[in-house]
């Protein structure tokens, strides 16, 4: 590992954190409150340390895949232990674990808390918690690649290290070029939805934190019954559309802006999406209207919030779904499974892994049938690569068994199987509320310090989807690279 750059990397990440800790710092400073002096504190802390570690001098800026790699995973653990300081100096949450946890929830759009209380915090600790989970909705990496372009050719490791899907590709050919293009959309779509929500009646505090934390598909809210608080079908229904757009893969909505729409619906994995979110809305809705008795009204969009939240791991409610039928709460489970698509702001499996899974499937029984024939999986009508469907069926294997060993971990703290299984799934997947005593009303504060860290790593597994940090677990990646 080349580990003077890598180093220089992670100094110029704690110099974009120290940027970031402003924005809360002038939003406390002007709302009167003394927690501005504990975003003072941390920006110092980091823009000294980034400093320092920004000189250190670098033989060569040759990068290789695992200089990627390392520096991804290591830099959103530096982002998550420094970003919880700021809870911690302000009081706001004195457990430096419990601000951890918060921190890492935020930073990988996961959504799940510990605090049981939300509209009593200061305003600027509001407003971080949900600035980190815009942070990391697009990347942090990426925002320093559209800032420092001139990392080198092997700035593309870092891109395909952070961004989330089986299969990337660059919109233009110069990355730093293409990093500024993600985080224009990314911009563009918060600026919109900032105003829409502010036109339906929210506060611009208000509107600007949940356009944050709904384009970074994120969850959090600044109001302890979520956007249930507001009570407008309006709000509601832009939060969807948004939370929908958000889950599309960046680049089709790229080609969007530039009116190929025909090219954008003919994308398998975007179909794919809407299908399993519009069949999903409708199987909640019935169920909710045969077994609830309500209306269809209100059924359709408490059931379309709910599956898009869920689906897109946004985490946002508007109803309990806890109390929900069963039937509707086993939709909703599947559906964390499932995530969006690659190349978006969510979490979970990604439609097109499911995608490749079923189409390896679709190929082995063909194989079994007609054994003589060779038969290509394409998706778009483009040939994939068989190491990219093989990393598919890794990715799902290695999902699976990190589920189940979590689910372990956490059951140790004598919480029902649903409990643990739905705390495992739901911050794996970077979704945010769980079942039971974990689920939209209730939160993660009862768990052990023990459960809180090992989750806390699920949600950064999920965000970096496994690889990142489970290639920090190989000796040979700390070696020199000679």
């Amino acid at each position: 590992m080349n580990h003077r750059l890598v180093a220089n990397i992670l100094g110029y990440i704690l110099l974009v954190e120290a940027g970031f800790l402003l924005f809360p710092l002038a939003i406390s400073a002007a709302a009167g409150e003394a927690d501005w002096i504990a975003f003072l504190k941390t920006a110092v802390i980091c823009g000294v340390l980034g400093m320092a570690i920004t000189r250190i001098r670098v033989e060569t800026k040759q990068m290789h895949a695992r200089d990627g790699f390392a520096a991804v995973a290591l830099s959103w653990l530096l982002l998550s232990a420094f970003g919880a300081l700021p809870y911690v100096f302000s009081g706001a949450i004195p457990h430096y674990v419990d601000a951890l946890f918060e921190t890492a929830s935020g930073l990988t759009t996961t959504g799940s808390t510990i605090l049981t209380e939300i509209e009593h915090l200061p305003r600027g600790v509001l407003f971080w918690r949900a600035q980190t989970q815009w942070m990391g909705g697009m990347g942090v990496l990426v925002l320093f690649l559209a800032l420092i372009p001139k990392i080198g050719d092997g700035a593309v490791f870092l891109m395909r290290a952070e961004s989330p899907g089986p299969i990337k590709s660059k919109l233009v050919p110069k990355v730093g070029m293409t990093a500024k293009i993600l985080y224009g959309i990314y911009v563009g779509l918060t600026v919109l939805e900032s105003v829409l929500l502010r036109l339906a009646g929210m506060s611009w505090y208000d509107a600007v934190t949940h356009s944050f934390c709904t384009i970074s598909t994120g969850g959090y809210s600044v109001r302890n019954a979520s956007i249930a608080a507001y009570g407008s079908v309006a709000i509601d229904w832009i939060i969807i559309v948004f939370m929908f757009l958000s889950g599309v893969n960046f680049a089709l909505l790229f080609l969007a802006l530039r009116g190929r729409l025909k090219e954008v619906w003919r994308s398998e994995e975007l179909r794919l999406y809407t299908a399993l979110a519009v069949g999903g809305t409708l199987l909640i809705c019935l169920n909710l209207y045969v077994r609830n008795g309500i209306g269809f009204g209100q059924s359709i969009t408490d059931s379309a919030f709910q599956v898009v939240t869920v689906m897109t791991t946004t985490g946002f409610a508007t109803q309990n779904y806890d109390l929900w039928p069963t039937f509707s709460k086993t939709v909703l489970v599947l559906l964390m499974f499932t995530g969006a698509c690659a190349g978006s702001t969510a979490g979970g499996i990604k439609s097109s892994r499911l995608l490749l899974l079923g189409k390896n499937m679709q190929r082995e029984l063909k194989n079994i049938l007609h054994p003589r024939q060779v038969h290509v999986i394409s998706v778009d009508g483009q040939r994939v690569e068989e190491n990219v469907v093989s990393s598919a069926g890794v990715f799902f294997f290695a999902y699976l068994l990190i589920l189940f060993v979590v689910t372990l971990i956490v059951s140790w703290d004598n919480v029902d199987f649903t409990e643990a299984f739905s705390a495992a799934l739901t911050c794996l997947s970077n979704v945010g509320p769980g079942l039971g005593a974990l689920g939209p009303s209730g939160n993660f504060s009862a768990l052990s310090d023990l459960s809180k860290v090992v989750l806390t790593l699920s949600m950064l597994l999920g965000r970096l989807e496994l690889m990142p940090i489970l290639v920090l677990l190989f000796p040979s990646i700390w070696k020199r690279k000679v």
